[in-house]
């Protein structure tokens, strides 16, 4: 059950799981996975006094949907510690199950008006749980009693907390303006039918999220347990969101619903060199234009010399791409008088991505700013983000832009822009190419010009594209090398110094080390060694170990130590970083042991060993792995190892590197002291 197998419920269900009547799959639902933690409400035990009073009110919030969430979950049955559930869960007996049910029915239709939630018993662990599923309500506000006096109050979620509408300021009058409409994608589709749907495209989409109801063999039952349908008139009808990602072909209804992706050669409008539309189910475009827009970036890998690992960048991280799309697509009006298309156009130094109309009221130009709080108003569509997140292709609320953000200043791209017009027409998201994609044809002819000999040309060549792109981090490493290798040391700081003005902030640790290396070479170790502490503070990933690299060149172990640990998860495949950590922590193990701090060489020595062994069990060359078995043998003798340990370590090494005569020297001595 489920799919994708990080919870720990599959290692506790115990047998087939019962058939179930949520259109979420039920491990997901307990992780809060594809639902945002706000959305769900777990209970640990049942009591109809305390627990079912907390219970009726939050069905009461879930229904009134001030955000356009489409409701949320109860779950009782399961515990809860710091908003997520605890497992295994305690579960519920058969009657209290019955009696919940029983109780919650009950007491649903005395909320004003009356509002019947879905019910879903079901088992996990060998544990029986109740879901209770309150979906937005097409009759909402609803009140619930606050207490025992009975008095009915407009109850609603703010965060993940049921509060009363009433006290909470300018609450209820949003709750008030939000009843008197139902959201478009939640709306019936009166000149359509319920054999608009397709049965096979339901199922596959259960199958993909793990539902409970791809069991039910009626497909007008899984409609309806879906909300994909409502009764008309003593009959049912599809659900504007249900034709959207459930029927062959939504343009039929919704002249919007496709996209149009058009690359153009220059950015001069008319200038176009390919032009492409996806259309079809909505979950269906928007994969197939991710994959055509993910074969288009162009992904720069620089590899790293003697290791196995490479520095990279893309022209346009794909998080930020796919975000960026499935925000307009997911924002957008798919009603009669918004006919255009979301547009995505394709210039050669950036990516709009159009999507019509503009943002709902209250998000303004500054909320789109890096670390800007989003304010808390309603969706435009609740159930079209419902089921792009169930499906994994958008995020949880308010969190589209951050990641945008996020994966373009990860990637040393410069920010996206976001804006719209005071009508609110439109909203246009805009994605800067990365400032390297265009200075690559510079190193490209820079190489060139020195295969052929002109040196001189080709350091031109670099400075005319610096000049033209200050902000390009891979002209301003070759430029600080170039410089180097011809003495002209402060000509290297003087781009570095340019580039910190104007660069991006996440390239700048890479450019410093590579300066320190320029500096290390001139003969300027006390230079070196201020820019790497200047360094310290930003360094992560392979910046870390590069930096923790020349730390050792310069006979600074406690500052290679301390990079070493800055490069976290980094470091674990790369045998190159292991051995020479592992070498750090040796010498920092003979410090100590001269200090007579003997736990803290020990504890050293462990370290080392452990790191060692770890080069050995990589993909290595000869002469890697023969200096890891000599740093084992050496680090095996000072931690008191039996000697044949120590000397078959040697023999490894000398096997594998018989030119290099001091393991044969340090074995030979080994064993004389041995007969001593």
């Amino acid at each position: 059950m489920g799919r994708r197998g990080d919870c720990c419920l599959s290692c506790l269900s115990g047998g087939l799981p019962m058939p179930s009547i949520l259109p979420i799959n039920l491990e997901d639902l307990l992780a809060c996975r594809g639902v945002e933690s706000q959305r769900v409400e777990f209970k640990a035990g049942w009591d109809p006094k305390t627990t079912g009073p907390q219970v009726l009110r939050t069905i009461c919030a879930f229904a009134n949907d001030l955000q356009n969430l489409n409701g949320g979950y109860v779950v009782l049955g399961v515990a809860e510690q710091n908003g997520r559930a605890v497992f295994p869960p305690p579960g519920l007996t058969d009657e209290a199950v019955e009696a919940a049910q029983k109780w919650i029915r009950g007491q649903c239709n005395r909320l004003d008006p009356p509002y019947q939630p879905i019910l879903s018993p079901e088992t996990v662990a060998d544990r029986r749980l109740l879901v209770v599923w309150a979906p937005g309500s097409e009759t909402r506000p609803h009140r619930a009693p606050a207490g025992q006096d009975g008095s009915l109050r407009y109850w609603v979620r703010l965060g993940t907390e049921t509060v009363d509408a009433e006290r909470r300021g300018t609450l209820l009058p949003a709750l008030m303006e939000q009843a008197a409409r139902v959201p478009w994608d939640d709306r019936r589709a009166m000149d359509a039918t319920v054999e608009d749907l397709r049965e096979a495209k339901v199922r596959e989409f259960l199958h993909d999220v793990g539902g409970g109801l791809l069991t039910e063999p009626d497909a007008r039952v899984v409609y309806r347990h879906m909300q994909l349908t409502a009764p008309v008139n003593g009959h049912a009808a599809p659900r504007n969101v249900g034709l959207l990602f459930f029927s062959h072909d939504p343009l039929r209804w919704f002249r919007g619903a496709k996209i149009e992706v058009v690359q153009f050669t220059a950015d001069r409008a008319g200038d176009v060199q390919e032009e492409r539309t996806f259309s079809g189910a909505l979950a269906d475009q928007v994969r197939d234009c991710l994959g055509y827009l993910e074969n288009l970036s162009t992904v720069h890998l620089q590899k790293q010399q003697d290791r196995s690992q490479v520095r990279g960048w893309v022209s346009y991280p794909l998080p930020a791409l796919r975000e960026t799309l499935v925000n307009a697509v997911y924002h957008r009006s798919y009603a009669a008088h918004q006919p255009e298309p979301t547009k995505v156009y394709l210039y050669p130094g950036r990516i709009e991505v159009i999507s019509y109309p503009g943002p709902v009221p209250g998000i303004e130009a500054h909320h789109l700013a890096p670390d800007a709080a989003t304010p808390p108003v309603p969706a435009r569509n609740r159930r079209i983000g419902e089921f792009l997140k169930e499906l994994g292709l958008a995020e949880g609320r308010h969190t589209g832009l951050p990641k945008v953000f996020r994966a373009m200043a990860a990637n040393g791209s410069p920010l996206p822009r976001f804006r719209f017009d005071q009508q609110r027409t439109f909203f246009q998201a805009t994605l800067p190419a990365h400032p390297e994609y265009e200075a690559l044809s510079a190193l490209r002819d820079a190489a060139h010009l020195r295969v052929l000999g002109a040196s001189e040309e080709a350091l031109h060549r670099l400075e005319a594209a610096w000049a033209v792109n200050p902000s390009a981090g891979v002209l301003a490493a070759e430029l600080i090398r170039e410089y180097g290798k011809r003495g002209e040391v402060q000509q290297s700081e003087a781009v570095l110094n340019t580039f910190t003005a104007k660069g991006p902030q996440g390239v700048l640790p890479h450019l410093r080390n590579v300066l320190a290396n320029v500096l290390m070479d001139a003969g300027k170790e006390e230079k070196a060694r201020q820019l790497l502490r200047k360094n310290s503070s930003l360094l992560f990933d392979q910046d870390a170990i590069d930096a923790a690299i020349l730390a050792r060149r310069l006979r600074d172990p406690r500052a290679a130590h301390r990079h070493f640990q800055r490069a976290g998860d980094a470091i674990d495949a790369d045998p190159r970083a292991l051995l020479e950590f592992a070498q750090t922590k040796l010498q920092l193990s003979g410090e100590a042991g001269r200090a007579r701090r003997e736990a803290s060489r020990r504890q050293l020595l462990r370290e080392a060993r452990t790191l060692l062994e770890r080069v050995l069990q990589l993909s290595a060359s000869p002469t890697r792995h023969a200096w890891a078995w000599r740093e084992l043998a050496r680090t095996l003798r000072w931690l008191g190892a039996p000697a044949r340990d120590v000397e078959n370590a040697y023999r490894e090494a000398i096997v594998l590197l018989p030119e290099e005569t001091r393991f044969a020297q340090e074995l030979q001595k080994l064993q004389e002291r041995g007969r001593r």
